[in-house]
């Protein structure tokens, strides 16, 4: 078991260091990105019910609900429940478009390897050619799993929202 561990994390370190250092960005990234996914994830099926049975309480024990005053309070409630509804998609999908820029960043840095390399030696020394040009794909690749992952979890994230302010709607539209 431990010697599964140590090999796993070994060979995570080698295809850190094979990638550069834009991949260390690319790994920020993507923990900061499926943090936040994870939250929301959390949200939606833990607390986002609480939330709402507490909402739709307030609202029920008011005894004026039709006054004007009172529907500018509904308003409120709602547009306070949307904004907790969508906390951090905005993020999730910026990350999402950054993690394919970080992953051109990549390829321009290990590209830029690779012209040094041929500067210092004349152009003939192919091994070392190629591990720049593995500097340069790699960060690529893991940016657009990077995103790809992104935009599927942000897809479902999204359909949640849309679903959950709906029901919200719902919700306080009944309890007029």
């Amino acid at each position: 078991m431990f010697f599964a561990i140590t090999e796993a994390f070994s060979s995570i370190r080698d295809f850190m260091e094979a990638g550069g250092t834009v991949l260390w960005l690319i790994a920020i990234l993507v923990f900061f990105m499926w943090a936040l996914i994870f939250e929301r994830i959390w949200y939606f099926s833990h607390s986002h019910d609480f939330y709402i049975q507490d909402l739709s309480s307030k609202w029920k024990n008011r005894s004026d609900k039709t006054s004007w005053h009172a529907l500018q309070i509904r308003e409120k409630m709602i547009s306070q429940a949307k904004v907790e509804i969508s906390k951090n998609l905005s993020i999730i999908q910026t990350c999402v478009v950054l993690a394919p820029l970080f992953g051109l960043l990549g390829t321009v840095t290990g590209m830029i390897e690779v012209f040094q390399v041929m500067a210092f030696n004349g152009g003939g020394d192919a091994r070392a050619m190629a591990g720049g040009v593995s500097k340069a794909t790699l960060p690529t690749m893991a940016g657009m799993v990077v995103a790809l992952s992104g935009v599927f979890a942000s897809i479902y994230l999204n359909s949640a929202s849309e679903r959950h302010t709906n029901d919200l709607n719902e919700l306080i539209k009944r309890e007029l």
